[in-house]
């Protein structure tokens, strides 16, 4: 899976372990409001850090972060989460 950047590039996913993913979900902490409703999410920067630099195939290196526009780290995080949440293939029987 490739993540398109604002620049033109694209930064490929790796292909995660099971143990790699409950790491990077379990980081995901939400706030909510008095009627249990997600609000957003508690230290999205270093979450959103913590997805790149377990999941990008490549550089991860500050240097390199700090290249990403806001847009782009957001783009990687949520393109993540989304094929994390997705399930991980058809239940046995």
């Amino acid at each position: 899976m490739e993540v398109k950047l604002e620049n033109g590039k694209s930064v490929k996913i790796k292909e995660l372990s099971i143990d790699e993913r409950d790491e990077l979900l379990d980081a995901c902490k939400f706030t909510t409001d008095k009627n249990g409703n997600i609000g957003g999410m508690e230290a999205p920067h270093s979450t959103m850090t913590k997805f790149i630099r377990l999941g990008v195939d490549g550089d991860t290196s500050d240097k390199f972060i700090k290249t990403l526009t806001f847009a782009d780290r957001t783009n990687i995080f949520t393109t993540m989460q989304k094929d994390m949440l997705g399930g991980e293939g058809k239940p046995s029987k």
